[in-house]
């Protein structure tokens, strides 16, 4: 809802409350990584969380698009790489749910590995950035837009590749 509002303090609101989620999220995954506290459950959710809360913002950021040169004369700048960025969370999730049915090689050629990571980081910097863009009092306000959309891009250029690492993974693993 803070996204909506009106005020000085709504587009501040928003980028902390995405901030908080983004850093939590790796403080929580990072705990249960290094006290060994995982669960299948926490496993499952996980995941699934941050597809919801980076899909949520994409959508978000491309329905109310920002006030700026950059974006006000090209409007799909940010709605390219949110549907390249989507598409392969979706293609991913089934792909993950597919090789969860299959044998334990197939598994772990979808495990999570260091490019989806790097992935993750550049989308959760990017999307802050873009949300903090929109805080008038951020005197930095306009020069936020360029690094967040470049690094939007990047995350679904990282995304894309990942894709095909993993489905190249599982194809070499079907063809055996």
């Amino acid at each position: 809802p803070a996204f909506y509002m009106e005020g000085p303090w709504a587009a501040t609101a928003t980028t902390g409350i995405f901030l908080a989620a983004a850093i939590t999220d790796w403080l929580d995954g990072y705990i249960a990584r290094k006290m060994h506290l995982g669960t299948p459950f926490g496993a499952f959710l996980d995941p699934v969380a941050d597809k919801l809360m980076v899909a949520a913002t994409l959508v978000l950021l491309c329905t109310k698009p920002l006030e700026t040169s950059l974006l006000t004369n090209g409007p799909w700048l940010l709605t390219v790489p949110s549907i390249a960025i989507i598409g392969r969370e979706i293609t991913m999730s089934a792909v993950r749910e597919w090789a969860a049915s299959q044998n334990t090689q197939v598994l772990e050629a979808v495990a999570v590995n260091n490019l989806g990571k790097w992935k993750t980081a550049t989308q959760m910097t990017a999307l802050t950035l873009l949300l903090a863009s929109r805080d008038p009092s951020l005197h930095v306000q306009g020069a936020l837009v360029p690094p967040g959309v470049a690094l939007l891009y990047a995350s679904a250029g990282l995304a894309i590749w990942s894709l095909v690492v993993y489905i190249r993974n599982i194809w070499r693993i079907l063809l055996k």
